[in-house]
């Protein structure tokens, strides 16, 4: 049964995963469209809110909501709800963080669907990549557990934040000088 339990807490944290990557950038083309001239603006705003909605309510949040529900089960089935290990301590330390990243993507969804634009596409752009910080951070310490040391794994993330931010930057630059 834990395997099984397993399979379908790693689908449904794919599925997540997916949806919360992609709805950014349907949040960054919501963004842009914004600015269009009518009537593109209309018809391209009308066509991102139905994809979003479908992606968000259809996919992101029935994925989070099992990824939630299979996931302590699986935590059960394999140590009874015993005192975690340190790695899985500070994994499920990132587990809340990316739900609190999951509740702001819900409001950033409202603020859109509600045709409200708080924020630029460069600002979603790098929004967008804190799933990708998590992800990291996650999978590294579930796949290598105890054979992590905490200095060399926060020291890694640090350094792959500052990758990431990097190529963000040099993406906008190469972006602003083809005019795009």
């Amino acid at each position: 049964m834990y395997f099984y339990v397993k399979a379908l807490h790693i689908i449904f944290i794919v599925t997540w995963f997916s949806g919360m990557f992609y709805i950014v950038r349907l949040f960054i083309y919501n963004t842009e469209s914004n600015e269009q001239q009518e009537p593109a603006r209309t018809i391209l705003i009308d066509q991102f809110n139905i994809m979003t909605k479908r992606l968000w309510m259809g996919i992101t949040w029935p994925s989070a909501v099992l990824t939630l529900i299979f996931g302590p089960w699986m935590w059960y089935l394999y140590n009874g709800f015993g005192h975690p290990d340190t790695w899985l301590a500070i994994k499920l330390c990132f587990v809340i963080g990316l739900y609190g990243y999951h509740f702001t993507l819900n409001a950033i969804y409202k603020q859109l669907s509600s045709g409200v634009y708080k924020y630029t596409s460069t600002q979603l752009r790098i929004w967008n990549e804190v799933a990708t910080i998590f992800l990291v951070a996650i999978v590294m310490l579930a796949v290598v557990k105890q054979g992590m040391s905490l200095v060399w794994g926060l020291g890694g993330l640090v350094l792959f934040v500052i990758l990431l931010m990097s190529a963000i930057k040099i993406y906008k630059q190469i972006r602003q000088r083809s005019g795009r």
